[in-house]
């Protein structure tokens, strides 16, 4: 006996968590609605695991990203693209989806000039203050263009271009500090999250990983570290170096990876982070005061930019890579040790951008349009 399922849709984002994970949690809530979700994506990337896991049908795309020069390589990439293209007309055709939700990137493009190509509705989401070039060039014809950032309205020619915020988890709404404490098995206590995403950012660990002894044994402070999974061996023998009895540090939470950043983020008070667009989502959503040093080589400065826009708002203290350094970064976090007015400054400005309900709101859009 076959399934019955209200409507069938497709979603399309990889190659990097800022375009998968606003996907996963739009298809999740699709699927909670009752709704058949398909995910479209390169299965040689890391949103293959990540929606296999989550029982999605994962339909291939082989097209990866744009050669900046006119070369071998582009016309190698163009016939890629083509193939996808075609590839992605005839999952069109076997699937008959109601829309398709698109979050940009490269992987998202073929399925985009599809729809396109057969009239197939579209939605697209941007994650970021300054849209990436998918979105930028492919958006006329969308239905809706959903938006994180305000700023980022005037690059999109689209009169349906909406600010909803990122789509996030739905425990973000749920969660509370006390909860999180005690599943990571924490003190309720001033609480420093370190974090560069989940590979890490090597010159955030080996700052930290030096002020990590002064922070505890002086400061009292809690500190959740995640190192990255390759740099975690590197970060721990350095860490022994500086602090040699580290491990029975009650204070000091160590590891490569959470799985669960919702209940790391909730745990804590202050963070250090990246300024990746979902990162920011989530910091916001998380009622903390953040320190963002934005990586210096991310596509088209868009970290910087995200950055900035939380600056602009006084939401975020503003550190460049190039600046870091441990008596820099120690000056910062001990000033908010001691200043906790300014740590809840910054956490009523950051949790007055929350977008927590931007995954209902895109799923909404998504389901409401027509052919």
């Amino acid at each position: 006996m076959s399934e019955i399922y209200n409507s069938k849709f497709f979603v399309t984002g990889g190659g990097t968590g800022g375009h998968i994970y606003p996907a996963l949690a739009v298809a999740d809530e699709l699927n909670e609605g009752g709704d058949k979700v398909y995910y479209v994506g390169n299965r040689h990337n890391m949103e293959f695991e990540l929606a296999s896991k989550k029982g999605y049908k994962f339909l291939h795309v082989g097209v990866s990203g744009m050669p900046r020069k006119l070369n071998a390589k582009f016309f190698w990439w163009g016939v890629k693209l083509f193939k996808s293209i075609l590839f992605s007309i005839k999952y069109i055709k076997k699937y008959k989806p109601n829309a398709v939700f698109a979050t940009g990137g490269y992987v998202s493009a073929p399925m985009i000039f599809a729809c396109i190509i057969t009239k197939t509705p579209y939605v697209m989401h941007d994650s970021d203050a300054m849209p990436g070039l998918v979105t930028r060039k492919l958006s006329r014809r969308a239905k809706y263009v959903t938006l994180a950032f305000e700023r980022a309205r005037k690059y999109i020619p689209n009169r349906h271009a909406i600010v909803t915020g990122n789509p996030i988890r739905k425990t973000f709404k749920t969660i509370t500090k006390k909860q999180a404490l005690e599943e990571l098995g924490l003190e309720d206590k001033l609480t420093l999250c370190v974090m560069g995403g989940s590979q890490g950012a090597k010159s955030i660990n080996n700052t930290t990983v030096e002020l990590l002894k002064e922070l505890s044994q002086e400061f009292g402070l809690q500190v959740i570290f995640q190192t990255g999974k390759k740099n975690y061996d590197e970060i721990t023998e350095r860490l022994k170096q500086f602090y040699p009895t580290c491990e029975q540090d009650k204070n000091l939470l160590i590891r490569p990876y959470f799985d669960n950043m919702v209940s790391v983020l909730k745990a804590s008070d202050i963070v250090i982070s990246r300024a990746g667009s979902l990162s920011l989502s989530e910091i916001c959503a998380s009622n903390v005061a953040p320190i963002l040093i934005p990586y210096p080589y991310a596509a088209a400065n868009h970290q910087r930019i995200n950055a900035k826009s939380l600056l602009d708002m006084g939401a975020c203290i503003y550190l460049e890579d190039s600046e870091l350094e441990p008596n820099k970064l120690r000056e910062i976090i001990v000033d908010l040790i001691n200043n906790p007015v300014k740590i809840n400054y910054l956490k009523q400005n950051t949790s007055s951008l929350a977008k927590l309900n931007a995954t209902e709101e895109i799923t909404r859009l998504v389901k409401g349009v027509n052919p």
